[in-house]
């Protein structure tokens, strides 16, 4: 199988050991998706290109270059790296004005665990307990995770908890998320929320029709969403008039952590929340996260980033407990996102918004899959030195002690099939060339 300057496979084999040559008509669309003109005999290379060397190297830099830790640590004037670099995601600034280049210190080997463990695989939504609110939560997990490790079990695999958008409809599928660096809100516990007390009766109404939910065999995603809703707006605005100064610095310090990746999605959000979640529908002025008129928009809507900001911060505190209880956490990545949603608002610029992500004709699917995502371009992926999914796979790792990758082939290449098209006349192309 040969593999052309943009990535793009000359053909497969199906499961039946028969080879599918990629046609022009396919190899010209993938390439026109990836930004290609006709003239075009290959992409651009990264300028300045990834620097990756293992912990404890010393190599000798071509020039005096200043060193930008990951930390806002600024090392002036060095010769060659230092030995104690730490892990991590660096800048060298060379000090004779060429461009400054990614660093990344890696280490020499993964992580090695103990490969003699068990544990359950867990659906969330559906591990309901008489406490839910008509799906599982995370205080459920908790739960889970202490009465797992009482037994022996030493890891509980979960299935995504992604974002959605925050709209009705409700998205069902946890494999077709509006943002992997972000989590549905339906997962919170809501009575574990801070000010849940002091809401009282009011609460109590909603939690009342809350577990009415769990008499259902199917989960109502979109009934669950109409009263957590409204229990998110009642609890922000109660933890805003009582939180105290410790509770508004941690919240400031998760703000600031997360810093433009929380903004952009929490803007989005807001703006779904008046325009539906499909960003390609939205007003023209709204479509680009870098618009003005989105900076705008932002302002006018403060209260409600901060809520949406909230709510993820609540998600983090939740699963970090559940994680403490026993039982280590392994969480599950998507192989993508809706290209209506906040990652692809985000990365739109990155992304072939004009093919899909899917699979050829097997055994299990004559007529093959095709699973309505958008890939990133590779060399886009590569000139942006990686970011999207270096952020993607940290915000997966939160409070997680381990990530299974749907799919693993994602790291390497993915089955790009053209709008419009059969999955059959699609083709595969290399990730990371």
């Amino acid at each position: 199988m040969a593999v052309d300057a943009w990535g793009i496979t000359d053909g497969y084999w199906d499961s039946e050991r028969t080879w599918h040559h990629t046609s022009r008509a396919t190899h010209a669309a993938l390439r026109a998706a990836m930004g290609a003109s006709p003239d075009d005999e290959r992409p651009p290379d990264p300028a300045p290109p990834m620097w990756i060397v293992h912990r404890g190297a010393t190599d000798r830099l071509w020039n005096p270059a200043d060193l930008r830790l990951e930390d806002g640590t600024i090392v002036e004037n060095v010769e060659a790296l230092p030995p104690d670099l730490p892990l991590g995601y660096h800048e060298l600034v060379p000090r004779d004005g060429w461009p400054a280049s990614p660093l990344v210190v890696a280490p020499l080997r993964a992580h090695a665990v103990d490969a003699r463990m068990w544990g359950w695989a867990v659906q969330l939504y559906a591990a309901r307990s008489g406490e839910s609110w008509g799906i599982g939560d995370l205080d459920d997990l908790a739960r889970l995770a202490e009465w797992s490790s009482a037994l022996g079990a030493r890891t509980l695999v979960m299935n995504p908890l992604h974002a959605v958008a925050p709209v009705l409809p409700q998205q069902s599928s946890p494999y077709y998320p509006a943002s992997r660096l972000w989590r549905n809100p339906l997962y919170l516990a809501i009575e574990r929320l801070p000010g849940a007390e002091a809401l009282g009766d009011d609460l109590t109404v909603l939690a009342n029709a809350g577990r009415a939910l769990n008499s259902s065999r199917v989960i109502d995603r979109d009934a669950v969403f109409r009263l957590k809703r409204v229990a998110f707006d009642r609890l922000f605005a109660q933890w805003s008039a009582d939180a105290n100064d410790d509770e508004r610095a941690a919240f400031s310090r998760f703000r600031s952590t997360h810093g433009d990746d929380l903004r952009r999605f929490t803007t989005y959000c807001a703006l779904a929340e008046r325009h539906g979640g499909g960003w390609p529908a939205w007003p023209p002025s709204y479509r680009s996260p870098d618009g003005g008129r989105v900076a705008r928009f932002a302002r006018e809507h403060g209260l409600r980033l901060e809520l949406h900001a909230w709510l993820q911060w609540q998600l983090d505190v939740q699963l970090a407990r559940a994680g403490g209880r026993g039982a280590g956490l392994v969480c599950d990545l998507a192989v993508g996102f809706d290209p209506g949603g906040a990652d692809a608002w985000n990365w739109q610029a990155l992304l072939a918004l004009d093919v899909h992500v899917g699979a050829p004709p097997d055994g299990f699917n004559r007529r093959g899959q095709d699973w309505g995502l958008p890939p990133f371009v590779p060399w886009k992926l590569r000139q942006a030195h990686f970011a999207p999914w270096i952020s993607t796979v940290r915000a997966a790792m939160r409070s997680a002690g381990g990530l299974r990758v749907d799919h693993v082939m994602g790291l390497f290449r993915l089955f790009w099939v053209p709008d419009g098209a059969s999955p059959a006349a699609g083709a595969s192309c290399v990730s990371c060339s």
